[in-house]
């Protein structure tokens, strides 16, 4: 973007100052930052955090933002102090639930280059003195974290930008937000209307209110959260770090004890005592006012009256794993307002309805430079290098935007904080918001579902429970461990028996779908992917969205129907705001080129029909010709199934030949019932995701977001063959692949097969090569088929085939070998040979993928 535009940046906490620092730093001038308090103490959540940053998670995004917070508040500096104390951090383990978590922590942090170490518990005791040796069972400790001066580090950036030429408002309210048809144009204030070309709201827990001024939805809800300090500690008198600047007046690391849901950090000879295990406290922002002049620390928006009596089981339990905090009382505390989201994320990006509107906000101390840094990035270059896709403001659901939605999921985000999560676990409530017109017969054959968006999703059906006696032996399913069973059965490896010896019924209308029509629809689909979308109607291509950058946004099936009609299976509402949006800035351009990009999905309904006897199902309730000749493979038609207007897709997820069946919802009953008895005599059974996960697995078929992000180019993960080399029109991310070296790339995604056949591991685990970590898991299954667990992990390009590598989980090393992909079927003759007509050439899918 043109660095002369004027930015308004909204709040001049943490994120928002940090913000103005990393846009000043590449070159950016015409910053304005507008924030409703005293510039001193605006009265946030800065204002009152405790500062506490911990690096380790089991997502790669957070942990780089995280890692990026530290680097940044260490280089932050004055007269010889620093705005980081580094004491490093402890999380304790006081049930064996919780140490064995900490182990796959361990396992996370290696796996995103964060240095650790899982710890005994006399050595967390001799790291912690005060701790209760008779509690504590192990520990992780963390040498790099530490504690944060939020508030220090607010007024350094505020002086460097200032003398950089940034203009700061305080005591300037937001009152409204100026746009001209969707693009935002000003920032209104009883002062008046600053114009802007681009508006960035890191208002925080206000962050609902300055998005509704623009009519944008900010999922967010503001809770209040418990902290305590102490009277003075005995045990803590008489040090040296009494005396230092405050914030750095501790020396022990900060201290997490989420068995009990607290966490602890000194505050010189007082102890500060942070507690998410009592009742969530919603609080509504517009009901707090704006922030005085007189603001002090005591007095501000975001501290709330501390309500002693929910504080009361967290003192004891404090008292149990401190003993030395039974000599002291609770001198003072507060409720202190943070944001909470419905996934427990931040919200970054472009408003999906309003241009030149950015907004970064349930964004705490921990990871506030990192955001600031990747909003920044995504302003001056149009990407950010470290994956946002977790923390896009456009990821959710309409359904999740409901305030019922987010008040619900963000209260129960609150209290599950702290508990172990594991990655399959689904949320209890709320519940059955989109299910597919199939539910009632899957809940029939006794589907076992998780949720996904919202989305009912069949993961095995236990109506299928009897076929496991029936297994030839080399099916038969191994034994896992107490973790990897759980939202686990065995009867998955019956469903993939079925699959690739008869056939099975998959229910795959959660995938996205989306029309996209008009004039302009060619020309939309060919600037955006790197595959042809001027092929035939009747044609299917699979190809790639990509950044400026060459990285991955998403890949997507784009179906020609009709000359100016198609149809785009796509990944998540991220693809769907980015067509959109691509869409109306081509039609201002050229109104000649108009598109309409409608989500299809909720109207519709999807059948996955695959196996060895899918044909026979299909002559039985279909007249249409569907054989090699009236639909190759990548072809798509209309026809009728059992007297249903249906579209058939000819491609497959699991290695299989069949077809994709789409409906419109209302046939959608009727149409899983006509296959049903149609495939009675051929053995059908309803499949579910658990086997479709280790089916795709075996043929190598990526998943975008789990096995690759706008991190990796296509020549990495392995789908060089969806980028048209003979493409010569321009399309997004073209001239940063022409830079990338498509044979020698520094990593690549390989396959590992675990050689003891039976370890099954779940994702993010590290990899090891002679003793040094080199990669990390992405995907994992067990591979009924090739009768071995499969894992695929980014790795260095020289870990090539045949090599022995070790995965770690839970602190043990598993070996594994690095093996040619894909591991069943490799020529494809299951789904077609030499003599099968393809719709062209290059629509051959090649050996490891479709």
């Amino acid at each position: 973007m043109d660095p002369s535009q004027h930015v308004v940046i909204v709040g001049a906490g943490i994120v928002g100052t940090n913000l103005a620092d990393e846009l000043v730093s590449r070159g950016w001038k015409n910053i304005t930052v507008v924030e409703q308090g005293p510039l001193h103490m605006p009265g946030g959540s800065t204002s009152h955090a405790p500062g506490l940053v911990f690096q380790a998670n089991s997502s790669k995004t957070m942990t780089q933002l995280a890692h990026y917070t530290v680097e940044k508040l260490l280089s932050l500096e004055k007269d010889g102090q620093s705005c980081f104390n580094q004491v490093g951090g402890l999380e304790v383990a006081t049930t064996p639930a919780r140490l064995e978590e900490l182990k796959r922590k361990h396992g996370y942090a290696s796996s995103w280059g964060i240095e650790t170490h899982f710890v005994s518990a006399e050595k967390c005791r001799e790291i912690y003195p005060l701790l209760d040796e008779h509690i504590v069972l192990g520990g992780l400790h963390i040498p790099s974290d530490g504690l944060a001066l939020a508030a220090r580090a607010t007024q350094l950036l505020i002086e460097r930008t200032r003398n950089a030429g940034v203009r700061y408002l305080e005591s300037t309210p937001v009152t409204g937000i100026e746009k001209t048809g969707r693009k935002v144009t000003g920032v209104v204030t009883p002062s008046g209307t600053i114009p802007a070309d681009l508006v960035v709201s890191c208002a925080g827990f206000w962050g609902v209110e300055v998005g509704a001024m623009a009519d944008v939805r900010i999922p967010l809800l503001p809770l209040a959260h418990q902290y305590a300090k102490t009277t003075a500690v005995p045990a803590l008198t008489g040090r040296d770090v009494n005396i230092r600047p405050n914030g750095m007046n501790a020396s022990l690391p900060i201290l997490r004890h989420q068995d009990q849901d607290l966490y602890y950090r000194e505050h010189g000879e007082q102890y500060g005592i942070g507690y998410y295990g009592h009742r969530p406290m919603p609080v509504l922002a517009s009901s707090l006012g704006l922030t005085s002049r007189d603001v002090d620390e005591k007095n501000m928006p975001s501290r709330l009256k501390f309500t002693r009596e929910d504080f009361e089981p967290a003192w004891k339990l404090s008292q149990d794993i401190l003993p030395a905090l039974r000599e002291c009382e609770i001198a003072d505390g507060f409720n202190g307002i943070f944001s909470f989201t419905p996934d427990g994320g931040p919200l970054v990006g472009q408003a999906p309805n309003l241009d030149g509107f950015y907004v970064a906000e349930a964004v705490w101390v921990t990871h506030s430079a990192g955001v600031a840094r990747a909003v920044a990035e995504v302003l001056t270059m149009g990407y950010s290098t470290v994956d946002l896709t977790e923390c896009e403001l456009s990821r959710f659901e309409e359904v999740q935007l409901s305030r019922d939605y987010v008040t619900e999921t963000s209260q129960q985000n609150f209290v599950e904080i702290y508990d172990i999560i594991h990655p399959l676990q689904p949320r209890e409530s709320p519940r059955q918001l989109r299910v597919s017109p199939f539910f009632t017969r899957q809940k029939e054959l006794g589907a076992v579902f998780l949720e996904a968006a919202g989305w009912e999703r069949p993961y095995w059906y236990e109506a299928n429970a009897a076929l496991i006696n029936h297994l030839p032996a080399q099916w038969k399913p191994i034994r896992r461990d107490a973790w990897t069973a759980r939202y686990y059965s065995p009867i998955s490896a019956a469903e993939a028996w079925k699959t690739r010896n008869a056939v099975a019924i998959y229910d795959m209308t959660s995938f996205h779908r989306f029309e996209v029509s008009g004039p302009g629809a060619v020309s939309l689909l060919q600037r955006l992917t790197t595959g042809d979308a001027t092929m035939t109607p009747g044609t299917i291509i699979y190809t790639l969205l990509l950044n400026d950058r060459g990285g991955i946004r998403s890949d997507i099936f784009v179906a020609r129907l009709d000359d100016d009609l198609f149809q785009v299976g796509a990944n998540t509402a991220i693809d769907l705001e980015y067509l959109t949006r691509e869409a109306y800035h081509q039609e201002q351009r050229t109104p000649m080129l108009w598109v309409r990009v409608r989500d299809i999905t909720g109207g519709t309904s999807c059948i996955g029909l695959w196996g060895p006897r899918s044909r026979d199902v299909m002559s039985a309730v279909s007249a249409d010709d569907l054989s090699n000749k009236g639909l190759p493979y990548f072809g798509v038609k209309r026809a009728t199934v059992a007297g249903i207007p249906v579209i058939i897709m000819r491609k497959s997820y699991v290695g299989e030949p069949g077809w994709e069946i789409h409906a419109s919802t209302e046939y959608g009953a009727r149409l899983w019932d006509a296959l049903w008895q149609a495939g009675k005599p051929h053995g059908l059974i309803a499949a579910g995701r658990s086997a479709f996960n280790a089916l795709r697995l075996e043929k190598g078929y990526r998943t975008w977001g789990t096995d690759m992000t706008t991190e990796h180019d296509p020549y990495e993960a392995g789908l060089g063959f969806a980028v048209n080399a003979d493409k010569k029109e321009y399309y997004v991310g073209k001239d940063a692949l022409g830079r990338r070296s498509k044979q020698t790339p520094a990593r690549r995604l390989r396959c590992l097969t675990i050689d003891d056949g039976r370890s099954v591991v779940l994702g993010k685990e590290p990899v090891y090569y002679n003793g040094m970590s080199v990669g990390y898991i992405t995907s994992a299954a067990f591979g009924y088929t090739v009768r071995k667990p499969i894992a695929y992990a980014w790795l260095p390009s020289w870990v090539s085939e045949r090599y022995a590598v070790q995965i770690e989980y839970f602190g043990r090393r598993i070996p594994a070998t690095v093996a040619a992909e894909p591991l069943f079927d490799p020529e494809m003759i299951r789904l077609y040979d030499e003599n099968t007509p393809v719709v062209s050439k290059d629509q051959k899918p090649p050996r490891c993928l479709l």
